[in-house]
């Protein structure tokens, strides 16, 4: 018996879903009345509020007509009420990947976020989006890195920063390297995440203000952020070897978390001084 219903679980995952999340909607709130035998709303009704027909839903239920569109199970999202975890989970068993990121480099991070990385005090970490605009930064990353705080937020992105900035490009050992590899790892992560208007705008942005970087894009090379060395030339401390790694934010799929770690203990020493210089000028 248990094999039989795990069968039928399995084979149908998005359909159990659908049917579970709608039995526990509260009809009269979202305006439907009548005498119910079974509590939430009638598939007709999902289907009326996701915009599709009822024979559609039904079929989705049943687990019949092949696998829904993304606008489809958007639609249903919506009129499910899905959390986003719901809504990650929705696409995972209706067409087996996550849906598109969002990315809003107006929604920041979580208070929780920043004081994580305030408490990382000599080790630089930053927060960005999937088109790599920087929404988190604790202070060892302004010393290090780039001042972002004195940056207009539409000026804190990587690859404009890589491109577009002297300061940061010169702060760069092997900048031709530093620039292919990010613009390798934007391309890859673009189609990762499917490519929006921001990251449209963007490569279109660079493009017209660098060939370089419009060279580099042409060529198509992709790679994967993963982890890493990077050498940086600071004004006052010289060269600091970091090891970066970057993590996924539980969550909040559209964000990355970057922590660039001194590499040895010169290295350390470097950022301490440079830490405690600027607490204490």
């Amino acid at each position: 018996m248990t094999n039989r219903l795990d069968n039928t679980y399995h084979s149908n995952s998005l359909g159990t879903f659908l049917k579970d999340r709608r039995h526990r909607l509260d009809a009269i709130a979202l305006g439907f009345g009548g005498r119910r035998r079974t509590p939430g709303l009638r598939r007709e009704e999902v289907a009326q509020r996701a915009h599709i027909s009822a024979t559609w839903y039904t079929w989705l239920e049943q687990g019949r007509g092949g696998a829904p569109s993304q606008r489809v199970l958007e639609s249903l999202a919506k009129a499910l009420m899905l959390t986003e975890a719901e809504r990650d989970y929705l696409f995972l068993v209706g067409i087996g990947h996550p849906p598109k990121a969002h990315s809003s480099a107006q929604e920041g991070i979580s208070v929780r976020l920043q004081r994580f990385l305030d408490a990382m005090p000599m080790i630089p970490a930053t927060v960005a989006t999937s088109t790599w605009d920087i929404v988190g930064w604790n202070h060892a990353a302004q010393i290090a890195l780039t001042d972002y705080e004195t940056l207009p937020p539409d000026e804190r992105n990587i690859l404009k920063l890589m491109f577009l900035d002297t300061e940061v490009r010169a702060a760069q050992r092997n900048w031709e390297s530093v620039a292919r590899f990010l613009v390798a790892t934007f391309r890859a992560e673009t189609a990762r995440i499917g490519e929006n208007q921001r990251s449209t705008e963007l490569v279109a942005e660079i493009s017209s203000s660098s060939e370089e970087f419009a060279q580099m894009w042409r060529e198509n090379d992709v790679h994967t952020v993963g982890e890493g060395s990077k050498i940086i030339l600071h004004a006052v401390e010289g060269e600091i070897t970091f090891e970066f790694s970057s993590f996924a934010i539980d969550g909040r799929p559209d964000l990355k978390l970057m922590i660039y770690n001194p590499a040895n203990c010169v290295d350390m020493e470097k950022m301490g001084r440079l830490c405690s210089s600027d607490l204490n000028p």
